[in-house]
């Protein structure tokens, strides 16, 4: 099964290439992070994922955020969009009839992001005796 989902990311990566296959990953992280939190399993429209996404890169990247999206390819909101309608045809993901690439239009998305990275703060780690 594993396998099966690494071949099929890889067979996104090679036919759109604009993407990372971090970024495809992360896109399941969130959307994992998104289903955990939720009482019971359902559909997730594009702004749900999208504030998932955020604070799952808050919380793994803090305020490198943006730089690692833009290693990995993302340049807006949109972006993610496509990541997740690539692995709707490829079987990954499944949408209603109503989900359009448009869901994940927020002109705001990435000032957002940097507004919540720019009050993140390393914990400190205490060693144990």
């Amino acid at each position: 099964m594993l396998t099966d989902v690494l071949d099929k990311l890889q067979e996104i990566v090679e036919k759109d290439s604009r993407y990372r296959d971090a970024a495809y990953f992360f896109v399941l992280d969130a959307l994992e992070r998104l289903m955990r939190n939720s009482p019971q399993f359902r559909h997730v429209s594009g702004k749900e994922l999208l504030k998932s996404i955020q604070q799952e890169a808050v919380d793994q990247f803090g305020p490198m955020a943006l730089t690692v999206f833009k290693y990995w390819g993302i340049e807006n909101s949109l972006d993610f969009g496509r990541i997740v309608f690539n692995m709707v045809e490829q079987g990954l993901l499944l949408k209603q009839e109503a989900d359009v690439l448009s869901d994940f239009e927020d002109a705001q998305f990435l000032a957002g992001l940097k507004k919540k990275a720019s009050r993140y703060e390393l914990t400190e780690i205490k060693e144990s005796s």
